[in-house]
């Protein structure tokens, strides 16, 4: 919506009257850099919640507003199959229409350099170049191209060092590769990325309890010239990822339970009734659940 003002301007005797159109403020898809330096500033550990679709982006930046908190809107590459880039940041920048916290949009798990250009490219705020199944040397290649171009667009990179058990999505890794610590200053200094994924014994999805290793976590932190990243959040214990704030934690995925709210919902209103029809019903309550979640 745009909104006219008019300002009188005067040369000598004359006036004139200008009309200038100005767009009414709304907060606007922050980015990455500014993000984590206003965390950092006023001492906020970044929530990251991962979307598929327009209910739970909605859900997400109502949450994040309701609990008055910064944070992310993140998207895999694997649910990007269900739309586009372009589309997820016009969800996004609606979503956050009426927005008073400052929240990112970020590319999770990104899996080819094709997806990280195309993101970036759309508006994407912040990117994760997810490697971490390559060798080591093979890992710091893929980054280091994908921090050359999204540097290029002052858009931040998320880089990840070990690899975490568990499902992400409709990838089962059975293998438990912790991070190691003698490996994290030279992979930081190598590829130039600006935060760092780690495996300390957090999991994806709900399948396995995880066992998050502290000391491991203080000890990469006395390391990392970068702020770290833990993905798996929604298996954690608040008390343990409220430990873990301590050792340069600046951001916590959380995805699965979202998505568990969400489905359920559905899953739910079936078993009641096998003529339930209502999506938009359906849709709404389930939006509902994720708002309370991640508020």
């Amino acid at each position: 919506m745009n909104c006219k003002m008019y300002c009188l301007y005067r040369i000598g005797g004359s006036s004139f009257i200008y009309i200038i159109e100005t767009a009414m403020i709304k907060m606007k898809i922050v980015n990455g850099f500014d993000l984590m330096k206003y965390a950092q500033d006023h001492h906020y550990m970044l929530p990251a919640f991962n979307t598929t679709n327009l209910e739970m982006t909605y859900a997400i930046a109502k949450g994040l507003n309701k609990a008055k908190l910064p944070g992310y809107i993140q998207i895999s590459s694997n649910n990007l199959r269900l739309s586009d880039p372009e589309a997820i940041v016009y969800l996004t920048k609606k979503a956050l229409a009426d927005s008073d916290v400052p929240i990112g949009l970020h590319l999770d798990h990104g899996k080819s350099y094709e997806d990280i250009k195309a993101c970036v490219n759309a508006g994407f705020t912040s990117i994760m170049i997810d490697a971490s199944h390559l060798p080591f040397e093979e890992n710091i290649e893929e980054v280091k191209r994908a921090v050359e171009y999204c540097h290029f667009y002052n858009v931040p990179v998320e880089a990840e060092l070990g690899c975490l058990q568990g499902k992400e999505e409709d990838i089962v890794n059975e293998a438990d590769a912790k991070t190691d610590p003698d490996m994290v200053a030279d992979f930081v200094s190598q590829t130039g990325c600006d935060l760092l994924a780690v495996a300390v014994g957090n999991v994806h999805g709900l399948d396995i309890e995880p066992k998050v290793d502290l000391p491991l976590l203080e000890q990469i932190s006395k390391i990392s010239p970068v702020p770290l990243v833990m993905h798996g959040g929604s298996g954690i214990p608040f008390d343990i990822i409220q430990k873990a704030r301590e050792f340069n934690l600046l951001k916590v995925n959380y995805g699965s339970d979202l998505r568990k709210a969400f489905v359920s919902t559905f899953g739910q209103a079936y078993e009641a009734n096998h003529n339930a029809c209502s999506v938009i019903e359906l849709s709404i309550e389930a939006a509902e659940l994720v708002t309370i979640i991640n508020s």
